[in-house]
């Protein structure tokens, strides 16, 4: 029986190691150092290894009666969604498409299965470490430590970038250590993600949903009460600093529709205490006054903060006569493009799609004709020197080519089960309220960010969905209750 203790400690604290390890490393997305992977292969997250190694203890400890496994109605419908994935990509065989540029039905369905694997594992592994409240405050403050270390190389970007303290080439050279980018020409922060994008993604479906949470219900999981506000600044700062037009757009309106939802009784509150200070005194009305001319001074300073950029400022400098024109105007015809020609793949295939990885083959075929002539990259693509092999670049889109209606419909349901288990917890009180809100923020951002990316394999798609599965757990073990039975272990030893 002591043996049975010890070990049954070892394992809950190796776990606790492995999961903080994997949340330290977050923001790392393009790790340079994974074996059998292509340079093409630009979905590279370092904490998949702590991962792989947790996985292991869980299945030990679930064995041993020590951690039960998440059986929630989310974790069942990802599976059912896996299935049906495998058997429409078993099926996607049966097409043949013909080989694009060395790349086979074989090769990109295995390359596909495999980040579907590590979205799951990303998912499983967040429901299984949170089962109850002192899970969930080990995992947020390791998420704020990783997002932490992800500021401090954001300012040393920043550094680099506007000022002659450090040469770019030389932290060039640093970034190139871990990842598989070096600094971005434009002078745009990207932190430690592959691109400015994806970092501003992280930012808003990983880290701002706690930091808005934490805001939203005036509740704290450490003892720096300015911490949360400071970092929630923070992170709008470095999504500016980002120019990610699809990342601040998401960021300012999944915050403006999250305060509209929950936090109407706040924002009665503020109201209330603006405007009944202007009958308290000359003092009262002259804060009021500061504090309109700061929200003002913030926001003009961030539009010609922006404005600095041509990417940015074509968004309203940008004359068309259609939507077609517009689109290619603001850069974003290549996306437009892309899912159009999935789009083909499914109306040929509308119930079974043509396999998972697959909708790649049918893209080119399939382009409109107006990016023939108006979209530089398209003709990039189209070159026969190309090795490019093309993507949707919008999960829906993605998973209707690929799924059919089989898949597309199962992963909504998923979605919305997500949703079910965010709603559930927000009617509880304090913490449990506090994930609520982080999870309905997480949620609404997620719903936007998919619209801009296709990856199964993005980490920050994954993790606050599969928190909220295990605090959802039906039949959770109480933290009082592990601790008794822990207590009760060592007394029989």
């Amino acid at each position: 029986m002591k043996t049975f203790s010890l070990s049954f400690v070892t394992l809950d604290k190796l776990s606790r190691i492995l999961w903080g390890a994997a949340l330290l490393t977050l923001p790392v997305t393009s790790f340079r150092y994974f074996p059998f992977l292509g340079e093409d292969t630009l979905v590279r997250p370092l904490s998949l290894y702590p991962l792989a190694l947790l996985l292991p203890v869980l299945l030990i400890q679930w064995i041993r009666g020590a951690r039960p496994f998440p059986w929630t109605g989310s974790t069942i419908l990802l599976g059912a969604f896996a299935l049906v994935v495998l058997t429409v990509t078993s099926l996607g065989v049966l097409f043949d498409p013909i080989p694009l540029r060395g790349q086979t039905y074989s090769g990109r369905a295995v390359r596909a299965w495999v980040t579907l694997l590590i979205g799951i594992v990303f998912f499983i592994s967040a429901a299984w470490m949170n089962r109850d409240e002192e899970d969930l405050k080990f995992t947020f403050k390791w998420i704020l430590a990783g997002f932490g270390v992800d500021l401090l190389w954001i300012g040393l970007q920043a550094v680099t970038f506007y000022t002659n303290l450090l040469q770019k080439e030389m932290v060039t050279h640093w970034q190139l250590a871990f990842s598989m980018r070096e600094l971005v020409r434009t002078n745009r922060i990207s932190g430690m993600a592959y691109e400015p994008a994806w970092l501003a993604g992280q930012i808003t479906t990983m880290y701002l949903p706690w930091l808005f949470a934490a805001l939203l219900t005036n509740f704290r999981l450490t003892r720096v009460k300015w911490l949360e506000p400071v970092l929630l600044a923070l992170s709008f700062l470095v999504i500016l600093a980002t120019y990610s037009r699809g990342g601040l757009l998401v960021a300012l309106g999944v915050s403006a529709l999250t305060f509209l939802f929950i936090g109407r009784g706040a924002l009665r509150s503020v109201w209330t205490w603006f405007f009944g200070g202007f009958r308290r005194g000359t003092t009262a009305w002259l804060v009021r006054l500061g504090l309109v001319v700061t929200v003002i001074g913030v926001l003009a300073g961030s539009f010609v903060f922006l404005s600095q950029k041509n990417y940015f400022r074509r968004l309203w400098e940008t004359s068309a006569d259609d939507l077609t024109e517009y689109l290619v105007g603001i850069n974003a015809g290549g996306r437009s493009a892309y899912a159009t020609g999935a789009m083909a793949a499914f109306e040929e295939h509308p119930i079974t799609g043509v396999g998972l990885g697959a909708s790649g083959f049918h893209i080119y075929a399939n382009l409109p004709d107006w990016t023939l002539t108006t979209v530089p990259e398209i003709a990039k693509q189209l070159n026969p020197e190309s090795r490019l092999y093309p993507n949707p670049k919008n999960m829906y889109v993605r998973l209707l080519a690929e799924t059919g209606l089989a898949g597309f419909v199962l992963f909504i349901v998923f979605q919305f089960s997500v949703l079910a288990d965010a709603l559930s917890v927000l009617r509880q009180k304090d913490i449990l309220r506090f994930l609520g809100v982080a999870g309905l923020f997480a949620w609404l951002a997620i719903a936007l960010y998919n619209v801009t990316q296709d990856s199964l394999a993005t980490p920050n798609i994954w993790l606050i969905p599969g928190i909220l599965a295990g605090l959802s757990f039906p039949h959770p073990l109480p933290l009082s209750q592990r601790e008794k039975d822990r207590g009760e272990d060592e007394e029989c030893s």
